[in-house]
């Protein structure tokens, strides 16, 4: 297996980009300078939309890089104590489940409402900095983003389509 670090997969992220505009381009003809230019980017978002949901059925459909890719997103925005960018990347209603008990966000604002303390907890922030994205097995949940041994996780999965986090774990 290639190991690639964040810089390279980024790279291969804009390379797939920039190959699906160029063929977008082509398609609507170069030589149209303002007509293309204003379609040229919506076009590419709906082509990139309509090949993900192709694509991506289930969870053992998504490839370990962009599993990996979405993981360390979801890493940062933990390391960060970001709540507005962990609210961003879930899916609604998502599990919360509290060592006192357990809570349904409904909405984004019902996330955000349990506030940044009770979400990024000390057990939390440690296990999911410990975890290895490379290596995020698929299940029917998703993917498990925890250290080994880890009891503290966030799960995240394919949701309409999209790569999105379904539940966090005290």
């Amino acid at each position: 297996m290639v190991k690639m670090n964040r810089r390279d997969g980024m790279k291969m992220k804009k390379r797939k980009v920039l190959l699906i505009a160029g063929a977008v381009m082509m398609m609507a003809g170069c030589g149209q300078s303002r007509e293309t230019e204003q379609i040229s980017e919506p076009v590419v978002q709906e082509t990139e939309s309509l090949s993900d949901e192709a694509e991506l059925k289930d969870n053992f459909s998504v490839d370990s890089e962009t599993a990996a890719e979405f993981a360390r997103t979801v890493k940062e925005a933990v390391a960060l104590k970001d709540l507005e960018a962990l609210a961003d990347l879930t899916a609604y209603p998502v599990y919360v489940g509290f060592s006192d008990g357990a809570k349904t966000a409904e909405s984004r604002e019902d996330l955000m409402a349990l506030g940044a303390d009770k979400i990024f907890t000390e057990d939390l922030m440690d296990s999911v900095a410990g975890a290895d994205e490379k290596d995020l097995p698929p299940s029917r949940a998703g993917f498990v983003l925890t250290k080994e041994g880890g009891a503290a996780n966030i799960v995240f999965g394919l949701r309409d389509g999209k790569l999105a986090v379904s539940g966090i774990n005290y």
